[in-house]
């Protein structure tokens, strides 16, 4: 059985946890990270981030390498197009979603519910509400401006493009941070899209009974 270490709160590990039940992937969640995690996380993950994952004898961290890991040995279905130019924009899209859009959500996440929540400490308030403020609205015109008719990002069809994008919105959610219809209808309407995808509702329904509890 392969492993995953993690918490599925991460948006890192819920992308892979999404992409595996969209390949039809047997994946086992083992809870890691934040002070826990056995030899095994260890030795996956020598800095002790997660995700990290196993395979047999074979171990690696990181979201990114542990798709690509997957993705080269269970070719099918393709959530990674093999034609260069849509290969080079699903690889952007998951860059632009676990730095540009984790970067801001990050700030959020952590100060208005992992601080308080989960540390026992006061968050930094004023850098989350500068993050929703200035740094949230312009990540969200350009997927309001880029978002296909199709309402997948590449190809007109579900690729890691989506399932990176998607997964870091979930948190934001948690905060109750929603995306403006108004002002952003096309985005509002493909982020709920792709997370009522039974990939993504299983975890998230564990996860929001997570936050009502803490």
């Amino acid at each position: 059985m392969m492993k995953l270490y993690g918490s599925s709160m991460s948006p890192y590990v819920r992308k892979v946890l999404a992409y595996a039940a969209e390949k039809g992937l047997p994946l086992e969640l083992e809870m890691a990270g934040m002070g826990r995690g056995g030899p095994e996380f260890e030795a996956a993950s020598p800095f002790r981030k997660m995700p990290a994952f196993s395979d047999g004898d074979f171990r690696i961290c990181d979201s990114t390498a542990i798709i690509t890991y997957l993705e080269a040995k269970y070719p099918e279905p393709s959530l990674i197009p093999a034609e260069p130019r849509s290969r080079a924009r699903t690889i952007w899209f998951e860059e632009f979603a676990d730095t540009i859009l984790m970067g801001c959500g990050a700030k959020m996440f952590f100060n208005r519910f992992v601080a308080p929540k989960v540390l026992g400490r006061e968050g930094d308030l004023a850098v989350a509400d500068a993050a929703e403020r200035d740094e949230l609205p312009p990540i969200l015109d350009y997927l309001e401006k880029t978002i296909p008719d199709s309402g997948y990002l590449v190809d007109d069809r579900l690729t890691l493009a989506d399932i990176s994008v998607a997964s870091p919105v979930a948190n934001l959610d948690h905060i109750g941070v929603a995306i403006d219809k108004s002002r952003w209808p096309r985005t509002a309407a493909y982020v709920e899209a792709i997370l009522a995808r039974p990939s993504f509702a299983v975890w998230l329904t564990k996860e929001r009974a997570f936050v009502q509890a803490a």
